[in-house]
């Protein structure tokens, strides 16, 4: 096919953008009906914070591997999937992007959309051979990009991502429910998810290092607005997703109290931002209001982990109790 179009694959830009491309391609092959909050539960990307120690803008989409990080939320879904990335600095890229042009097409040919990184992460909903062009969308305008077959990868950051997907199998409810949660003690746990670096905090050191930086004052003013505008959101989707979820577990009743109560906070923290020529910038004396309220929340997330971590122990996990033949890691 020299042109494939999907033209009712819409992007929108509301939650983390790896959820908004995620909801708009399956929504769009009707493999997920539910809201953006539900799948942004489902998969545990609400649960992900991670903050750079001067709370630059890639805090936001800087919580792990991508493919890795992603990789247990795709698979709570059912869902087969198969993605590539790297660094185009590496002298085998050349090659990979060769590859990677056929495999999106083939992809758009069954009339599904290609998650790709442009950044931040955006939809791929469209090719045309005659021009060795993809026409691709990132939420923040109704217009397609164009992307040149030639540049497939190419971006300022030096990284490139893009990730397909397959047929899916049915998993219960309470069973992406109940992983979702475990997804989320990872999260909380794991002070590191990019080592050795470690300017990137994530989970419950995220917390402390974003108030180390508002209390310091050495910090990116853009950055730190945008991490917080993306927090709001992803915890009012914590809620918003528990709150679906009552009456299954009273513990887990008892963790959407926690999330509940930080909504108050949230709401407080919305407060900190004032408008400025179009845009949200934190008010000049808000960093150390800010920090006092981030430490409120953390309290309530770590009692609200504490009860994901009730619910998980009294049922049995296989993909974290069994060991491999080889070992924790299987041989490559």
């Amino acid at each position: 096919m020299a042109e494939v179009m999907l033209n009712n694959l819409v992007v929108k830009r509301e939650s983390k953008s790896f959820v908004d491309s995620l909801h708009a391609i399956l929504t769009h092959t009707g493999q997920f009906q539910g809201t953006k909050y539900l799948l942004s539960g489902y998969t545990g990307m609400a649960f992900k914070l991670s903050v750079h120690r001067r709370l630059l803008p890639m805090s936001v989409t800087a919580y792990g591997q991508w493919g890795e990080a992603h990789r247990p939320g795709i698979d709570n879904l059912g869902i087969f999937t198969i993605w590539d990335g790297g660094r185009t600095r590496h002298s085998t890229f050349d090659y990979y992007q060769l590859d990677a042009v056929q495999w999106v097409k083939r992809s758009l040919d069954e009339g599904k959309g290609v998650i790709y990184w442009i950044p931040e992460f955006g939809v791929i909903h469209g090719y045309d051979d005659d021009d060795c062009i993809f026409y691709l969308q990132d939420g923040s305008s109704k217009e397609p990009q164009i992307l040149l077959y030639d540049n497939f990868g190419l971006n300022f950051t030096g990284f490139w991502y893009c990730q397909i997907f397959g047929e899916q199998i049915p998993i219960p409810k309470q069973d992406m429910l109940l992983e979702s949660l475990r997804l989320a003690i990872e999260d909380w746990d794991i002070p590191y998810r990019l080592l050795p670096d470690q300017n990137i905090a994530s989970g419950r050191l995220a917390y402390d290092v974003w108030v180390q930086a508002l209390r310091s004052g050495d910090y990116d003013p853009s950055g730190a607005t945008y991490l917080l505008e993306s927090y709001c959101q992803s915890r009012n989707e914590i809620r918003m997703y528990l709150q679906d979820m009552q009456g299954i577990w009273d513990e887990l009743d008892q963790a959407y109290s926690c999330y509940d109560q930080l909504g108050t906070l949230i709401h407080q923290m919305r407060g900190f931002m004032i408008q400025q020529e179009d845009k949200w910038t934190l008010e000049l004396d808000a960093a150390e209001k800010l920090a006092k309220v981030l430490m409120e929340a953390k309290a309530l997330e770590e009692q609200a982990v504490h009860f994901f971590r009730m619910i998980s122990v009294n049922f049995p996990d296989l993909k974290r109790s069994t060991v491999p033949r080889w070992g924790a890691h299987s041989a490559r």
